[in-house]
């Protein structure tokens, strides 16, 4: 685990103009890099410390602000604001938020994964699909793409995190992701937690968090992340 941590509001290039961010990492040495994608409650203080955990455990984090500064606690306002979102530009923005760190001196090895939530879940899904420099990619309860087999394009390790209680996106969609990633070779791990709704990881809203679950699906994406990123092997 690092030490002393360093946080910052960054702005990064995209498509000729810039998308503000959260950045947050060890204060000394290099480390691989992890983009945080947000749920659709915008760039929220929950978002926030998950990059701050990050950090403390030896990456460098970048929580881009698909909102550009919109956030809210009104899940109708969050409907909507995901609804509003345009996802080919949050797809563009969140692909050079894996560019900026590939490029941050702070990053090394020169490896960058990505890990959303909710909304930032299938944001992530779609970023292993169409970004070919990532890395890793972990999965939130994040929907499946339209149409599934564009998984064949997955050319990076996947870790899917889901709720067996999940209303929105149920096992039969978790088992068909992985029929699809099994059908196309791809390496991957999914993981179905008994019992535990949608939006279980978040600590901020009591109603829904499952701490146990939420606990060894922390330690799972750690493991992941660096095993892919920075070549350690868990001790047996």
């Amino acid at each position: 685990m690092a030490g002393e941590i360093l946080t910052e509001v960054v702005e990064f290039p995209v498509n000729g103009g810039t998308c503000p961010g959260y950045l947050a990492r060890p204060a000394e040495g290099t480390h691989p890099g992890v983009v945080v994608i947000q749920e659709w409650w915008g760039l929220e203080e929950h978002i926030k410390d998950v990059a701050r955990r990050f950090a403390r455990e030896g990456f460098v984090a970048l929580a881009p602000d698909l909102y550009h500064g919109r956030v809210t606690s009104e899940p109708d306002e969050a409907r909507k604001l995901a609804m509003e979102l345009d996802r080919e530009r949050a797809l563009g923005e969140i692909r050079g938020a894996v560019a900026y760190l590939k490029a941050h001196p702070a990053v090394g090895p020169k490896k960058v994964g990505v890990i959303g939530f909710c909304m930032g879940g299938g944001l992530a899904l779609l970023t292993a699909i169409y970004e070919p420099e990532l890395d890793a990619a972990v999965v939130f309860y994040g929907r499946n793409p339209d149409p599934i087999d564009l998984v064949a394009r997955i050319q990076c390790p996947l870790l899917g995190i889901y709720g067996e209680a999940d209303q929105g996106i149920p096992p039969t969609e978790v088992e068909r992701l992985g029929e699809a990633l099994k059908r196309h070779g791809k390496q991957f791990e999914l993981h179905i937690y008994p019992a535990a709704p949608h939006a279980f990881f978040n600590d901020t809203r009591p109603h829904v968090y499952r701490p146990e679950a939420a606990a060894d699906a922390w330690a799972k994406t750690l493991t992941f992340f660096r095993r892919t990123l920075a070549g350690q092997v868990a001790p047996v």
